[in-house]
Parts: structure tokens; C-alpha cells; sequence
């Protein structure tokens, strides 16, 4: 794997990022002690977590495996924003919540500090500034050292940028968003605003929950069982078979498919190379249950889709858009500036 610079900021991060959503959820902590040896050995230094991962689980296994690693050798990400207990004050992003859980996910990560700490969405309740100054004095204390956004809206990631940068607070490094074959409104205005902002773009689900796997074609009448799709309607996942079950899916993954034989790779590392490939993103975010998993998504670096390749796939990924992000609208607000 390669490194890349995540955003305008000088830290260097594997192109690659391995999320640990399944680590004490599927994942027993010796299987995920290999997923981490292994990633290491290929080159990772990127590892994405959450305190809200299976109540912290995930957390504390990261932090058991970073007992025996050189710390500084990895870039540590976390979030927070969702409910860790019953009370009132253990969700969201105010002051006394943030101050919490930077405690919490420091104890679990056995850690003097976070590389990347992430609000893991916004928060209509509470307002901007308080959460902004938070993770402003977090920096400041060392605590923390770069800030990130994940599942905003345009206007929300801008808004939140103009005010750290009205108040000299430290702004937002990089934005961890929704991105992949199935999900390209994420284009409309969130890569222009990282691109524009110097923010670095990590993406999430970059499979879609399995759908751009490869296990799944349009022979198929319903989910395999044991798969996160048969899974999806009882434990509240949002890929549902319901959802995606439509021409518009079959015929991507008949691409997805041609493209990958073509390229003699798998359809999911030819969908994770494509948006390996796409502007703005840094790092896409590989997750794993197991060995074979992970080396197969490793297996998406150290190659190319080539021009036609990549114009085949954002063809039959196109979604259709309207005013004001139609191609209209682009040509009336370039009208006389080409």
C-alpha cells in the first residue's frame, strides 16, 4: 500500500483504512488480533474505530493489540456522538459528552492521545460553537491532534468550517462520508467542499454492505443466508434486499462484473479501486470478519482501472439529478467563464 497525505494537512496515512466495526461484534479479539498483525504487515498504519462500536468493544481490542505495537507507527481514529448509556447527557456533542467519551475512548485505547477524533454526526441540539470549541481545546491539550466530520451535509461541513476558522478555532481535517458505486450523491456537493476546503475524504461502506461483493447478481431471488443483506431488515442495516433489489442495482454489478473480469480482479476490489481512483478521496475504509476478507479488499491497492474502465463504471453508477446539480445548471452558472 501507499501513503497518502490526508487532506492539506502534513500526516501521512496507507491508502487503505481498516475499520474495526466488527471487532468484538463478529470478530473474537485472537481473530482480530490477526486482521490487525496482517494489515500491519501489508503496509497499514490507518485505523478507524468508534466508541460506540459494540459499546466500546471494539475500542478496548484496538487498545489490547496497541499495547505491543510502537504507537506513533499508527494513525489511531475515533468518534463520537452516539448513545454510550442511558442518561441524558450520554449522547450528542456537547461539552459534557464530547469531554466524556475523549476519556472513555482514551481508557479503552490504552492511549495518551487520538490522532483523528471524529464526531460521528451532526448534532441538531446542540449548538455548533459549543462542540467546535470543544474539540478546539481537545487539540489544545494534546489530547487530540487533527479533527473530523462524518455523515454531514454539505451546508452542515461548510457551516462548520467558516465558524472555526471566524473564531481561530482548529478546523475540520478531513470528512468521513457515505461513498461508493451505489452511493455517489456524496458527489454533489461534499467532495467540492473538501476539495475546496483542503480536507481529506475517507469513505465508508465502500461495498455497500456487501452488495458490490460479487455474491450478489440478479439470479438470485433473496439473500444468501448469513450474509449482512439476508441480516439487514432484523438488525436495522440500511442495505436491505428490499432497497436495492431494482435494475438499477443489477445492471451496475453486470458492469462491475464485466469490468472486473476484464481486469482479472474481483468485483469488490474493482469497486474499491474505482473509488480509490475518484477525486478527493484519501483513504476508502475496508472492513473484515475474518483473514480471507481482508486480504482479499488489501488485494484493491498497487493497481489501476484504466480510462474506459472507470468511464464504464461512473456510467452505470450515474445517478439522476436535478436542478440545481444537473448539467444545466453547471453550463448557466459557467455561462461567459469557460
Amino acid at each position: 500500500m501507499e501513503n497518502r497525505y490526508l487532506g492539506k494537512t502534513g500526516l501521512r496515512v496507507s491508502e487503505l483504512c481498516l475499520g474495526t466495526m466488527t471487532l468484538g461484534r463478529e470478530t473474537s479479539e485472537s481473530d482480530s488480533f490477526k486482521i490487525l498483525d496482517y494489515y500491519k504487515e501489508k503496509g497499514g498504519n490507518f485505523l478507524d474505530t468508534a466508541d460506540v462500536y459494540t459499546r466500546g468493544a471494539s475500542e478496548e481490542i484496538v487498545g489490547n493489540w496497541l499495547k505491543g505495537q510502537r504507537r506513533d507507527d499508527f494513525v489511531l481514529a475515533t468518534k463520537v456522538r452516539f448513545p454510550m448509556g442511558e442518561g441524558p447527557n450520554d449522547i450528542g456533542l456537547s461539552r459534557k459528552h464530547i469531554m466524556a467519551g475523549i476519556k472513555d475512548s482514551l481508557h479503552r485505547l490504552k492511549t495518551d492521545y487520538i490522532d483523528l477524533y471524529q464526531v460521528h454526526a451532526w448534532d441538531p441540539r446542540t449548538p455548533l460553537e459549543e462542540t467546535l470549541s470543544t474539540l478546539n481545546d481537545l487539540v489544545r491539550e494534546g489530547l487530540v491532534r487533527y479533527i473530523g466530520a462524518s455523515n454531514f451535509k454539505g451546508w452542515q461541513l461548510q457551516k462548520a468550517i467558516d465558524v472555526s476558522k471566524q473564531n481561530g478555532w482548529e478546523a475540520f481535517s478531513c470528512l468521513q462520508p457515505q461513498y461508493n458505486l451505489l452511493t455517489r450523491a456524496t458527489e454533489w456537493e461534499l467532495i467540492d467542499v473538501c476539495e475546496n476546503e483542503g480536507l481529506g475524504v475517507i469513505p465508508w461502506s465502500p461495498l455497500r454492505g456487501g452488495w458490490l461483493s460479487g455474491k450478489f447478481t440478479r439470479a438470485l431471488s433473496q439473500p444468501p443466508e448469513n450474509t449482512r443483506i439476508a441480516e439487514a431488515d432484523k438488525k436495522g442495516y440500511q442495505e436491505t434486499w428490499d432497497m436495492y433489489n431494482n435494475e438499477f442495482t443489477w445492471h451496475l454489478i453486470d458492469e462491475l462484473i464485466d469490468v472486473a473480469n476484464q481486469a482479472g480482479k474481483t468485483p469488490a476490489q474493482t469497486a474499491i479501486n474505482w473509488l480509490l481512483q475518484k477525486r478527493g478521496v484519501t483513504a476508502p475504509i475496508i472492513g473484515a470478519r475474518n483473514l480471507e476478507q481482508l486480504d482479499a479488499n488489501l488485494g484493491a491497492a498497487g493497481w489501476s482501472l484504466t480510462e474506459d474502465q472507470m468511464k464504464r463504471l461512473d456510467k452505470a453508477s450515474d445517478l439522476y439529478v436535478s436542478y440545481p446539480y444537473d448539467q444545466a445548471a453547471d453550463i448557466q452558472r459557467n455561462r461567459g467563464r469557460e
